[in-house]
């Protein structure tokens, strides 16, 4: 639903409806899976804080190596639990680039953990972000690897540029 227009198509005088839609918009901004989203976002920082200094003791590729097969292990340990049936997929169906995801994690581990040494956890996770919401935004609105087109709007445009602006800020 487009809001944006709901607000427009309303008038200026129409501050109830106003009122109730802008509520609208923040019940899904504190949605569940935004609220999800945000814990992510904090366990990311602390990942990142803790590879960095792994990296510092040891090596990159050695601080990538082992936080991975942590990381495998644990994961085995959630799919054992759970029972997650591994067998009945049929994994050569799969899209080849649905698999890139582990590729890009090693590459993710070890650029952040290079980073936060040399500008800081705030400065890295900034940039991070970053990257993050202005890839975003292009694989929306081009529909890339699968996801659904979502054409970009002015609001999210505006957004970007207030993100940016916030962000100079943050690098000071």
């Amino acid at each position: 639903m487009k809001y944006e227009l709901l607000l427009v198509e309303l008038g200026e005088d129409d501050h109830f409806h106003q009122n109730l839609i802008l509520e609208v918009c923040m019940n899904k901004f504190l949605s569940l899976p935004a609220v999800i989203a945000a814990i992510s976002g904090i366990t990311m920082a602390i990942q990142g804080t803790l590879n960095s200094q792994l990296y510092q003791k040891t090596s990159i590729l050695a601080a990538t190596l082992v936080v991975h097969i942590i990381g495998t292990v644990i994961a085995l340990i959630a799919v054992m639990v759970a029972r997650v049936p591994l067998l009945e997929y049929n994994w050569l169906s799969i899209p080849w680039y649905l698999y890139l995801g582990g590729v890009l994690s090693v590459v993710i581990v070890g650029l952040v953990a290079l980073s936060i040494p040399k500008i800081g956890v705030c400065n890295a996770t900034t940039a991070i972000i970053i990257g993050q919401v202005g890839a975003a935004l292009i694989i929306d609105h081009l529909g890339l690897f699968g996801a659904e087109r979502l054409a970009w709007n002015p609001w999210q445009l505006l957004g970007l540029l207030f993100f940016a602006a916030g962000a100079k800020l943050l690098f000071s």
